[in-house]
């Protein structure tokens, strides 16, 4: 297929149900290539820039699913395109970052970027932050899924749980974790991932106490989950009826 780009040239738009096309734009020869052959390995279709001028002329010719962007690089940082391409394009975009810093993170996501990685990073990170950035992205105006917990119903159109004809109150937090979950049923969310799609606070173990106070409403009994399951070392699942 073909779609349109943002000058009014056409470019070559994967078709539904092919793999996801990822485009790796880093300076470094090294880890493009790595990451481009790990990506491959993994099931992606690949294609790599060494700059944001490279990365520029194949964004013009081919509609990629996601963009890998290193920020340290020369001449247009991965933060100035960013910001730059959000003028004209929603394509998701991961940040490669070697600062850790608070400030630098904040500074990347408010360019616009869906999601940031600090170097160095496990490349089974990497895929799992991809594969989360996609699940919500990529399928075009998803319908809102009403989730069933037992005798209890989670409604994310309105943020609602009601269990029978009783309503049970649910905190911010609460209800934008059971939206995570719902957009992401059987699929496992890290911790990071549900801190940045709730806006709770990334240090400590703020999600934890987070996740416990809402098994204490949708689970029979808290201490055995049966719907909202720990997956060790990863983070959680909400597994419905």
């Amino acid at each position: 297929m073909r779609q349109e780009a943002a000058d009014g040239s056409s470019r070559i738009e994967a078709p539904i149900g092919e793999a996801p096309y990822v485009l790796v734009v880093d300076d470094d020869d090294r880890l493009r290539e790595l990451l481009r052959q790990y990506l491959s390995d993994n099931g992606y279709r690949v294609s790599t820039a060494k700059d944001a001028a490279e990365a520029r002329a194949k964004l013009g010719g081919i509609a990629f699913d996601l963009i890998v962007l290193d920020v340290m690089m020369p001449g247009e940082s991965g933060v100035e395109l960013t910001r730059n391409l959000r003028q004209s394009e929603s394509i998701p975009i991961l940040l490669l970052t070697a600062m850790g810093e608070a400030e630098d993170r904040i500074g990347g996501l408010e360019s616009g970027a869906d999601d940031y990685l600090t170097k160095p990073f496990e490349p089974r990170e990497l895929l799992l932050r991809i594969a989360t950035i996609l699940r919500r992205t990529r399928p075009a105006h998803a319908p809102a899924t009403i989730v069933r917990l037992g005798e209890a119903i989670f409604d994310p159109e309105r943020d609602e749980l009601v269990r029978g004809d009783e309503v049970v109150r649910l905190t911010t937090t609460e209800a934008g974790l059971l939206r995570a979950f719902s957009r992401s049923l059987g699929a496992t969310l890290s911790r990071e991932e549900l801190c940045r799609q709730t806006g709770v606070d990334r240090g400590g173990r703020t999600i934890d106490v987070q996740v416990t106070r809402l098994r204490r409403k949708i689970e029979p009994d808290p201490r055995s989950p049966r719907y909202l399951h720990t997956v060790w070392g990863e983070g959680y699942v909400l597994r419905p009826d």
